[in-house]
């Protein structure tokens, strides 16, 4: 089994997701501002991974740092924090990786800095053990909510290659699957970065799934012929109301799903609910590379010059969900009072 994230021989190890599904190969990083650079390029992706990502560079970083003044180490350690959580700015994971280090460094602002470092470590591995297990309750919650023989459709990539394991959509499949339901699934490519064709059709073919790939133009073509029984996708950031920030296309199946009265689920974990913001109006989006859209595989596909939006995510308002699937439960309206119980459990 692949491994998307590890913590090995006190470096980062990660499995390059630009380059799948031609090879599979994995990268060490040995400083925090390559880790940070690898979450930029995408060479790790969705919401939950570079959480776990972010607090091993948290991690990594404060190992390198060369001092043992308790102050100096701080300092310094103020900047790396600052330097990773900056990295991607709608994925509200990757802040909650590192306040969790931050966190960790204000609690214990009187140990020694050897000591420090060892429970930086110690806590970005909890984190990272945290999250599978997290994923696993979420399939299960999840995989009930499907019905035997059913057809999923999914956009973008929220499996095992988005989390440190397991996954959240595709966890909900792999949870109804583990208790013995037969389900097929429905993948988006998800242009521009085609992570459903690149990174879902390979990971559930890994698995022995039955996957069917299709344009995201299709979608709703597929749905107006009875072939979808449900949507399941993941989340980069979920507002208080349970508006979602997802990957640029899901709110298109949203609505699709609403025409179609396909049940519209959302798979994410608590880390990815921000109940600090109202609606997803307060979500910012990334823009990113023009390149991705006007070049596919470094070739030119668009006229030069031309100009571009490439926005990385959109918002689906929470009219259009069914329901969200978190490692508690399934939350359904009203949102905000559904999700504000979640942290008090």
């Amino acid at each position: 089994m692949f491994k998307t994230v590890e913590w090995k021989n006190n470096a980062v190890v990660l499995i390059d997701q630009t380059v799948l599904p031609d090879k599979e190969v994995y990268k060490t990083y040995r400083d925090y501002k390559s880790v940070a650079e690898a979450i930029k390029k995408m060479v790790v992706r969705g919401a939950p991974a570079i959480g776990v990502t972010g607090a091993f560079g948290v991690a990594l970083g404060a190992l390198k740092i060369k001092t043992n003044d308790s102050k100096k180490f701080r300092k310094e350690f103020g900047v790396i924090a600052r330097h990773i959580a900056s990295a991607r700015p709608t994925a509200v994971n990757l802040c909650w990786g590192v306040e969790r280090m931050t966190k960790i460094a204000d609690e214990n602002c009187d140990s020694s800095v050897p000591e420090l470092k060892k429970l930086l470590i110690e806590e970005a591995r909890k984190i990272h053990a945290e999250d599978i297990e997290i994923n696993k309750r979420m399939g299960k919650h999840g995989g009930a909510l499907l019905k035997n023989n059913s057809t999923v459709l999914t956009h973008c990539n929220a499996g095992a290659l988005a989390t440190a394991g397991y996954g959240t959509a595709l966890g909900v499949i792999r949870g109804a699957i583990e208790a013995g339901k037969k389900i097929s699934v429905f993948a988006d490519e998800t242009r521009p970065f085609l992570q459903g064709a690149r990174l879902t059709a390979w990971e559930l073919k890994k698995d022995n799934i039955d996957v069917t790939l299709i344009t995201d133009n299709m979608a709703g073509h597929i749905m107006k012929k009875g072939h979808i029984d449900a949507v399941v996708v993941g989340a980069d950031r979920i507002a208080s109301n349970g508006d979602t920030a997802n990957k640029i296309g899901t709110y298109t199946v949203a609505l699709l799903a609403k025409e179609h009265k396909i049940p519209f689920y959302v798979a994410a974990p608590l880390s990815t609910i921000d109940m600090r913001i109202q609606n997803g109006e307060q979500i910012p989006i990334e823009e990113r590379d023009s390149k991705e859209v006007t070049h596919l595989k470094g070739k030119q596909i668009a006229p030069a010059g031309v100009k571009v939006k490439n926005p990385a995510f959109d918002v689906t308002p929470n009219k259009l969900i069914t329901g969200i699937i978190t490692e508690k439960g399934v939350v359904r309206r009203p949102f905000k009072a559904g999700l504000k119980a979640l942290f008090k459990k």
